[in-house]
């Protein structure tokens, strides 16, 4: 106890040089924190973003860009499905409900999905969860539209406002369908995926606005189509073709073989994905950058230790004449030494204490901008296992690095208490 006073007091008499260390440990611990929180919170999104859905159909292409344009609307698709290749594999046994999507329209930046009225029903994101409206409810006319939440929010948009979408992806529109205004019946609660930033449109006001007729769709029986399914379902209409479609099956053994069957498909060449398969395979291609972020808030960390052990040591210099006084009034080399080791576990524990307040201010600081710009939910709960082993390790790595000032000064006690004998 009086060691420990005594390193606090030392600690106070010092406090510019340790001031100056404990900043540094605790950015350090800031940075390996907040970048491990983001990026565990990221993978979790990115893998969240569609759930429930057994396999994603389109034209042959690569896996990744088909996942990409039609669950992240990244990018686009060079060819279509036709229709009648939708309609024979949704009628195929064992598949429980397809949700057809038609891309290609935009509005202010922000993509329009053309669907059918089942996609409020049966789209689902996170852990299986369901869509749900913040305000109105789903289209039920040609000339309706669901908005995201982000849409709405950043737009300005609410219910029985009318607008009009454009044809081009991005930002660039080439052909504004100002003689079709859609109108707002639906606001989509956040989802934190690319829901969000899309605007839901009927499948049959896709082909309204390209000037195509609008034919209703003869629908299948399906034991488990409900009869309001039915009737939003009459707003397909029969286009020639579609971007792609997502399929649910009434049992996960079907999934492997239907995939085969559409990928060896003979009417024209299709492809089956999975979307948890691809999505593991895309985050793979961006684990180096996840590797790259770690070794920046590693290297931040020894950086920072190194920092300190070079204030510690300046210090000692500076600090024999108090050592010397120390060994005077009776004290031991080795409660030298304890002084010195103690002094640098507190620098370490107040470090890394103020480096995770830091951590917790900077993702409430930075919670809404992630969340509106790139989907990551990130939550304050409290600190996991791992970080905890993580605030271990530093702390231990601090302490680890205060002891070699703590050997020095040992030995400087035994030189000057020899010195005092002869």
């Amino acid at each position: 106890m009086i060691l420990l006073k005594l390193a606090s007091k030392s600690l106070l008499n010092r406090r510019a040089s340790v001031l100056l260390s404990l900043l540094t440990i605790a950015i350090s611990v800031m940075l390996l924190l907040t970048i491990e929180r983001v990026r565990m919170q990221a993978k979790e999104s990115f893998a969240a973003t569609v759930s429930g859905t057994d396999l994603i159909v389109g034209a042959r292409t690569g896996d990744i860009q088909l996942l990409l344009a039609s669950v992240f609307r990244i990018g686009h698709m060079n060819n279509g499905v036709s229709w009648q290749s939708y309609q024979d594999i949704s009628s195929k046994k064992g598949i429980k409900w397809a949700l057809p999507l038609s891309l290609g329209d935009t509005h202010k930046g922000y993509a329009v999905l053309g669907t059918s009225g089942d996609y409020f029903h049966y789209f689902q994101f996170g852990k299986k969860q369901h869509l749900s409206f913040s305000a109105g409810g789903p289209f039920a006319q040609a000339n309706e539209v669901v908005l995201g939440a982000e849409v709405a929010k950043r737009l300005g948009y609410g219910l029985g406002d009318k607008i009009v979408v454009a044809h081009g992806m991005g930002k660039t529109s080439f052909h504004h369908h100002d003689d079709k205004p859609l109108v707002v019946v639906g606001i989509l609660a956040a989802t934190g995926t690319p829901v969000d930033k899309t605007l839901h449109v009927p499948l049959i006001a896709i082909a309204q606005l390209h000037g195509a007729e609008a034919v209703q769709v003869e629908h299948h029986e399906h034991s488990d189509h409900e009869q309001h399914h039915q009737e939003a379902d009459d707003l397909i209409g029969e286009p020639k073709q579609i971007s792609a479609f997502l399929l649910g099956f009434d049992s996960p053994l079907y999934t492997l073989q239907v995939r085969r069957n559409i990928n060896n498909y003979q009417a024209e060449p299709l492809m089956a994905i999975m979307p948890g398969v691809t999505l593991r395979e895309l985050w793979g291609m961006l684990a180096m950058v996840e590797k790259l972020l770690l070794l920046f808030s590693v290297v931040v960390l020894v950086v920072s230790l190194l920092g300190m052990l070079t204030t510690l040591l300046a210090n000692l210099s500076q600090r024999r004449r108090e050592l010397a006084i120390l060994r005077s009034v009776g004290a031991k080399p080795w409660h030298i030494f304890s002084l010195m080791s103690m002094e640098s576990l507190l620098i370490s524990l107040l470090g890394t204490t103020f480096g995770v307040a830091l951590c917790y201010l900077l993702l409430a600081l930075a919670q809404p901008q992630l969340q509106a710009q790139a989907g990551i939910n990130i939550g304050l709960q409290g600190i996991s296992r791992y970080e905890l082993m993580l605030i271990a390790v530093i702390m231990a790595a601090a302490w680890i690095v205060g002891l070699i000032p703590a050997v020095r000064a040992y030995f400087y006690s035994l030189h000057d208490g020899m010195s005092v004998k002869t």
